[in-house]
């Protein structure tokens, strides 16, 4: 019989990335927003997806640090039994009314939330549709579920229209999509998509982890950007990005949220939010609806920096969003970019293969709302000076 860990005994892609160029688990010791200590050294953070700058907004701070007084650190239960408190319930309801659906259910993570919203909608009679780069979670979430799965190319709405054509015999049709894609930035075709899936008798659900607090005019999301509200059957969102915390939630009609909640194992069977991280979101909920500003200053800076950095020559790919890819095309010298980067003093985000598919390795950096001018002309001067460095960009 072989044994079980001889494939973590010989497990060496850590140490094939030359010393010291190795991207991963930096630890942080201390976080302030846009700028961190990493190693007794100032840094600036583009590498977090905290895009409104909220983990360190006083109302969000007050409420987890009062949240933390009343209740303690945990519930030290699930959802379904001992672990339900009357501020989830009252999450719940302003998720929902935020999104503009009837109902919404709390998961402990926003991963989670995929797996946990997915798996019992399918059954063995049923086919899921995804977008070749949705996020592992709804793969995940896909993989655990008894449907048939189907991919179509990214964003192409004619791929997607084929595989519903070949689905026909289904008891029943899902479409998953993305509502910005993480890794490129970009926004999914939703009014055709929609259109699509309603000529077919799909149902559709969006992932709007990084839409969310960023798009739409009261930055509910990609449905609101697209006025499709009410288009989408679905939509899932997290609270460890533009919500300042952590944990998701599925938000839909009331009866397919209750029968999520009764038979979601990720759900049934996690200890709960935090009441800390609930109180964050709270509250989080409400500076995003009382001050637009920061969503506005956000944009601000993410026009500014993208401006400098395609000026710069580097191929951001097809961004919309305060997503700014830096595509370099190869893992080695990705993890070099990187490091040469981060000797300058920016954190950034380093994505190599199977993250993102051959040749589209990428150094990734995320825009606050917090970041000073004075911060992104520093990101955009560095990234031009070891750009070219490296070759590059001219």
């Amino acid at each position: 019989m072989k044994d079980l860990f001889e494939k973590c005994y010989s497990f060496k892609r850590d140490q094939e990335v030359e010393s010291g160029f190795y991207p991963y688990f930096k630890a942080i010791s201390t976080l302030d927003g846009p700028h961190v200590t990493v190693n007794g050294r100032d840094m600036i953070m583009v590498g977090s997806n905290n895009y409104l700058g909220l983990t360190t907004h006083p109302k969000v701070k007050e409420a987890a640090m009062k949240a933390l007084e009343r209740h303690g650190t945990s519930c030290s239960g699930s959802r379904f039994l001992n672990g339900t408190l009357e501020m989830h319930e009252q999450l719940e309801t302003s998720l929902a009314k935020f999104i503009g659906k009837q109902s919404s259910q709390v998961f402990t993570t926003g991963f989670l939330t995929n797996q946990g919203a997915i798996a019992p909608l399918l059954s063995r009679t049923d086919t899921v549709i995804i977008d070749r780069l949705v996020h592992a979670s709804i793969l995940e979430g896909v993989r655990l579920s008894f449907g048939k799965v189907r991919r179509f190319r990214h964003n192409d709405v004619e791929s997607l229209r084929k595989n519903l054509e070949v689905s026909a015999d289904s008891d029943g049709v899902l479409v998953i999509v993305d509502g910005v894609y993480s890794m490129e930035g970009d926004i999914a075709p939703l009014p055709a998509i929609v259109a699509v899936c309603k000529e077919y008798g799909a149902r559709i659900m969006v992932d709007d982890a990084h839409g969310l607090g960023v798009l739409g005019e009261n930055g509910r999301g990609t449905l609101e950007h697209f006025n499709l509200i009410d288009d989408v059957d679905l939509v899932m969102g997290t609270f460890s990005k533009s919500l300042a915390s952590l944990g998701g939630f599925i938000a839909g009609d009331s009866a397919v949220i209750n029968y999520i909640r009764h038979n979601s194992r990720a759900l049934i069977f996690s200890a709960s939010m935090p009441p800390s991280a609930v109180a964050a979101v709270n509250a989080a909920l409400e500076v995003i609806q009382t001050e637009p500003e920061i969503r506005e200053q956000l944009w601000r800076n993410t026009d500014f920096l993208m401006r400098r950095i395609v000026e710069l020559g580097f191929d951001t790919g097809p961004t919309e969003t305060p997503i700014v890819p830096m595509i370099v095309g190869d893992d080695a010298r990705a993890c070099i970019f990187w490091r040469l980067l981060f000797d300058e003093g920016l954190f950034t985000n380093c994505v190599v293969s199977p993250g993102v598919p051959p040749g589209q390795q990428r150094i990734r950096m995320c825009l606050m709302a917090t970041h000073s001018l004075e911060d992104l002309e520093k990101v955009a001067e560095i990234c031009g000076r070891v750009g070219r460095h490296i070759g590059l960009i001219s």
